[in-house]
């Protein structure tokens, strides 16, 4: 990945979020974390990083958010088998994002699988476009700025420890980067079946 964003920049760091924040099942945050990475090497500035992150976040998600509300939801009704699905389904659905909608799209921007589909679930089940926008700015404004910097001053922290103390301290360094990740990973969970 930090091969392409190298060589590409920015304009593969955009194509890769948007279409991840879409709908593909693509590594938009492993891309925003290798373009960080660069801008500590100083390939890039972190700044434009952050914006172009964020800029494809929204545009991605509203992407998908529309596919799901004029493209799969059409889709749905037009078979009778997954009519008769959807009339079960999409009811307690819709009633969950008239409540919780807001933070369902805010935090699906912090989950892999929900980055994913998260912007067609909100435009399946009709979500206001306004409330979600809104939401859809948000999260992508802070997972934007937190991953971005995040990755930069861990990818600065290591080229230093390197520079300085050589491979041991890299491999330090690697190891608590590892245990930050996986604290973090257990936090996630710890929100997501509170929320649940």
């Amino acid at each position: 990945m930090t091969h392409f964003v190298e060589h590409y920049g920015l304009w593969f760091l955009f194509a890769v979020v948007c279409l991840e924040s879409a709908g593909l099942w693509l590594p938009g945050e492993t891309a925003l974390i290798a373009a960080a990475v660069l801008a500590a090497q100083g390939h890039l500035s972190i700044a434009a990083v952050i914006v172009v992150a964020t800029a494809a976040a929204i545009v991605g998600d509203n992407i998908g958010y529309w596919i799901g509300r004029e493209g799969i939801r059409r889709l749905i009704f037009r078979y009778a088998r997954l009519r008769r699905h959807a009339d079960r389904v999409l009811p307690p659905a819709e009633r969950f994002f008239v409540r919780h909608g807001g933070k369902a799209v805010f935090l699906a921007r912090f989950f892999g699988g929900l980055r994913v589909t998260g912007a067609w679930i909100a435009g399946i089940t009709r979500m206001s476009w306004w409330r979600f926008l809104f939401w859809n700015a948000a999260g992508g404004i802070v997972w934007a700025v937190g991953v971005g910097l995040l990755a930069y001053y861990a990818g600065k922290a290591a080229a230093d420890a390197f520079a300085r103390y050589g491979i041991y301290a890299a491999i330090a360094g690697g190891i608590v980067v590892v245990i930050v990740i996986v604290v973090l990973h257990v936090w996630r969970r710890r929100v997501v079946e509170e929320n649940a």
